[in-house]
């Protein structure tokens, strides 16, 4: 069963919520966060990113950037841009993205979840991202920014959102990227109760993005556990603040990869060695997107390749075995190019397919990198067979979008 309940939000008033919303911390450098906040005060950068209000080189691990974030969290609350409601409610959160809108429930987890494997993870977590994150909670005592959860999807919830999304939104705007944010505020005790006696039925709750900040306030909330003599496991600190959307509204875009040499291979000799485990046909210069499962695209010196991956090379039984991740990994990136650790080879870089594929092909075309890879994006349903069997995905494998925006709701641990 998965614990949920509601929390006393900490939220922008309606006419400025447009300038206190954020992209979240991880997908931006220090320089963007600076130019998109640029000549705005309540910007959540400066709470979420706030070694813009240094000079720029500043490094954001510094004692006095993370003392900036607690002195303009309280500036902003004293100034009123942001406030909390007076009681403990649900939200309903909205992204509209191409036409397609997929509706999340903003609700406080609880930690006991995760340390106990009820809230799944996919993805390794690395400790110097662990321990700046918890840093940033313990010291704001509150976790500024939401994590992003999948769930099984149930027709009871939906049918209690439907409901909701009948009102008028509190916040309904669009982004500069052309995505639409709607949130409302469910404040109705008896749909509350509803929906966290719903949340109580379901198996697990699965991570889609912000496995960091899942670990860190889980970390922070056993710390705070730990450090109370009169601990009941009713504090606000056992929780921590998601966006949880059903699995059959979500859609994972592709994660591609470009390298910089071929590992002191001929474009022929790479194009043979690549022939042992895969169908090759030359597309041309006309960009080709790989169309099924264990179909890739691949742009090399001007031209892109469509490659399939011959019978044998992968496994449809097995949750790891039938990722194209794990087949490029294995077959292009290791055996050919001799790349063996994703996370530290600087030879390879990744590339979000919200980019599109003409990004690799510039990157190609630079002279930056040698050679691109596309692959098929993973789906809901591979994500959660590797979560429910204890597996790890390789790096770099999933890319949701749109990603959450930060400074919507922010959840307070006392």
């Amino acid at each position: 069963m998965a614990v949920v309940k509601p929390f006393k939000g900490i939220r922008p008033p309606k006419s400025i919520v447009e300038k206190i919303v954020s992209r979240p911390y991880d997908v931006l450098n220090s320089e963007e966060a600076r130019a998109e906040a640029e000549g705005n005060p309540m910007s959540l950068y400066h709470i979420i990113k706030p070694e813009i209000d240094f000079e720029p080189g500043t490094d954001e691990h510094e004692e006095k950037v993370y003392a900036k974030a607690v002195e303009n969290y309280k500036k902003f609350k004293r100034e009123g841009w942001l406030r909390q409601d007076e009681q403990e409610n649900y939200y309903v959160y909205a992204q509209t993205m191409h036409g397609k809108t997929q509706y999340g429930l903003v609700v406080c987890a609880h930690i006991d979840d995760y340390v106990n494997g009820r809230i799944k993870k996919h993805e390794l977590t690395r400790k110097d991202k662990e321990e700046d994150r918890m840093k940033h909670v313990r010291i704001n005592n509150a976790n500024i920014e939401p994590v992003f959860f999948a769930y099984p999807h149930m027709r009871e919830l939906d049918d209690i959102v439907n409901e909701v999304i009948k009102e008028e939104p509190e916040y309904d705007f669009v982004t500069s990227d052309g995505f639409g944010h709607h949130f409302w505020v469910i404040e109705d005790q008896i749909t509350i109760q509803e929906i966290t006696r719903l949340f109580a039925k379901l198996p697990a709750l699965y991570i889609a993005d912000g496995h960091h900040r899942s670990a860190a306030a889980a970390l922070v909330g056993v710390e705070k556990r730990n450090q109370n003599p009169n601990h009941t496991g009713n504090e606000e600190y056992n929780y921590f603040m998601a966006v949880c959307f059903p699995d059959n509204q979500l859609t994972i875009i592709d994660y591609n990869r470009v390298v910089r040499d071929l590992n002191n291979l001929t474009d022929e000799e790479f194009l043979t060695a690549l022939s042992k485990n895969f169908d090759i046909r030359k597309v041309g210069p006309e960009i080709y997107k790989p169309n099924r499962l264990h179909n890739f695209s691949l742009y090399l010196s001007g031209d892109w390749y469509d490659l399939t991956a011959k019978p044998g090379t992968y496994d449809d039984n097995d949750p790891l075995g039938v990722l194209d991740v794990t087949v490029s990994s294995d077959l292009i990136l290791d055996e050919i190019l001799g790349i063996k650790d994703l996370r530290t080879d600087k030879r390879i870089d990744f590339v979000g397919g919200i980019r599109g594929l003409e990004e690799l092909q510039k990157r190609v075309d630079s002279g930056e990198m040698r050679v691109a890879i596309a692959l098929y994006p993973v789906s809901m349903k591979q994500l959660i067979d590797i979560a429910d069997s204890g597996n790890i995905m390789p790096p770099k494998t999933t890319w949701f979008e749109p990603k959450l925006r930060s400074g919507l709701v922010i959840h307070e641990l006392t």
